[in-house]
């Protein structure tokens, strides 16, 4: 007995749908309406149930995605060589308006074991953190983690980790440009994460654009974390040995710190959660998007902190946003964060056409609108009360816009210099993608993938595209899972494998 099709269509105005059978269907498949297929079409590809005549528009999340280039007849395969790419939403044709914000249910007595940081904030992890000035330490860094793991951290029990914060900034850069902000800023707010405790080790070299000193506040007293400082020039070290002796006793006095503190009941509001996705296929949009929005729907109405970003696959769906800014102020700000990135690319001489990646179209996205209008389902349906640019800490409960592009690695890096203390990472592709610094939950957007990497995926999404669960069942389950993570109780894959990534900072001025 053939499998029974599974087309999925998110809007009654589509007139495409997307094969959800693992393995695809055959030409000559009847649907249940009538349709034909008229191609061999494999899962996550579009197919037509719809005559769509040359220019006509070719429509799914009820939005046109692109307009067809010839005749699609009803049955046929539709993907990218068949879609002309539509224009960007006008950004200055957007309405701006004052909302009140709407009174959410409040989702009261949740709860996580985390660690209480005297600013009031909250670490899921608790990490010794060493950072640094510029790139030429990374090396020592390195070294001196390895030595601390080994001689020092045994002692100290209650101290998840040590992590070196690297970057491949500091020097033969223009360090006083307007865009010199980003790194920077990013460089500092990375060292005040929750996680670290305001326990931090600066790393410097001594000759760099980027002098140690920037990396603290004025005030060092006002900083958001206690810093301990370490110049490999200074000229009374001997030797590589002297060096590492100075940094080992720093750290023991950080460790000390770090090791009195213990777990304890926070409320779900102290959650700062990170939403990414990477490795998008046809199905994130349907599955892993939507499930992540509804367990971000949770943690804002819980009165946590919860963060979307990834300008290049927002910008084509900004129209949709705009209107859940809390007032004109976001709504501008969000605008504001869109025309600046049109700029930056536009400098370059790129444009929105460089996304969706050769693996997206091969998980079955034609273009970057199609891309975005999934994408921005991970927000939910919060009112968005903040939008933050590249690198600033997060300011608000509820729902920000953080701006960051769509590499994965930069707006990882640039979400945990937000202050976020939980990742949920959404792929459709697979990604062994993980941080030392904060738990990333790995969500599957299909099932397949999630079988084939089984080992690497935390959830498994796709089961909602084969009618297993809804997005409501599983958007709970993600809720549960972010909050068992974040109490230490349950261990992501990419711990349990120790796969990170390194810090990527967003640096878009000139190099000298």
């Amino acid at each position: 007995m053939s499998e029974e099709p599974i087309i999925i269509r998110i809007s009654k105005e589509d007139n495409v749908g997307v094969v959800a059978n693992d393995t695809g269907l055959p030409k000559g498949t009847l649907l249940d309406d009538g349709t034909r297929l008229q191609d061999d079409v494999p899962s996550g590809y579009k197919v037509a149930m719809a005559d769509i005549p040359a220019g006509g528009r070719i429509i799914r999340y009820g939005q046109t995605i692109g307009y067809s280039n010839r005749m699609i007849n009803r049955g046929e395969l539709v993907h990218e060589p068949a879609i002309t790419l539509p224009d960007a939403p006008g950004l200055d044709a957007i309405p701006l308006s004052d909302n009140p914000e709407p009174e959410l249910e409040p989702l009261d007595g949740y709860s996580f074991k985390g660690y209480r940081n005297g600013d009031g904030s909250a670490g899921t992890r608790n990490i010794l953190g060493i950072t640094i000035s510029v790139q030429c330490v990374a090396g020592f860094t390195n070294s001196i983690v390895r030595r601390i793991k080994e001689e020092l951290l045994p002692k100290y029990p209650n101290v998840n980790d040590v992590v070196a914060l690297n970057h491949a900034y500091g020097c033969g850069v223009a360090i006083d440009v307007p865009s010199a902000d980003i790194p920077i800023r990013t460089i500092k707010n990375i060292a005040a994460n929750p996680n670290f405790g305001g326990q931090i080790i600066i790393a410097g070299l001594g000759c760099e654009k980027l002098v140690p000193e920037r990396l603290l506040s004025e005030d060092h007293k006002n900083s958001r974390y206690d810093a301990d400082m370490i110049i490999l020039q200074d000229e009374s070290f001997t030797g590589f040995n002297e060096m590492a002796g100075s940094i080992m006793r720093k750290a023991e006095v950080h460790l000390e710190r770090l090791n009195r503190r213990k777990r304890v009941i926070c409320p779900a509001s102290d959650l700062v959660v990170g939403m990414q996705c990477g490795g998008s296929d046809a199905f994130s949009g349907i599955t892993s998007n939507p499930v992540a929005g509804f367990a971000a729907d949770l943690i804002v109405r819980a009165g946590g902190s919860l963060m979307f970003s990834e300008v290049t696959e927002v910008r084509d769906a900004v129209h949709l946003l705009v209107p859940r800014a809390i007032n004109s102020s976001v709504g501008k700000a969000l605008i504001d964060q869109m025309r600046w990135y049109d700029d930056y690319l536009s400098g370059w001489g790129a444009d929105r056409s460089a996304n969706p990646s050769p693996g997206n179209k091969r998980g079955g996205l034609s273009n970057v609108v199609e891309k975005a209008l999934g994408s921005i389902a991970k927000s939910g349906t919060s009112p968005i009360v903040d939008v933050l640019a590249p690198g600033e800490r997060i300011r608000r409960k509820g729902l920000t816009f953080a701006a960051t592009p769509a590499s994965d690695f930069i707006c990882g890096t640039l979400q945990l210099a937000a202050g976020m203390n939980i990742h949920v990472f959404m792929t459709g592709l697979g990604t062994p993608y993980g941080l030392a610094m904060v738990p990333v939950i790995k969500v599957g957007s299909n099932s397949r993938m999630s079988r084939h990497w089984h080992d690497l995926i935390d959830l498994d999404a796709g089961q909602v595209a084969l009618g297993q669960k809804t997005i409501e069942e599983m958007g709970w389950e993600l809720f549960g899972m972010i909050l068992e993570v974040a109490s230490g109780e349950k261990t992501v894959a990419c711990d349990r494998l120790g796969l990170y990534n390194d810090l990527v900072l967003f640096s878009p001025g000139p190099v000298t």
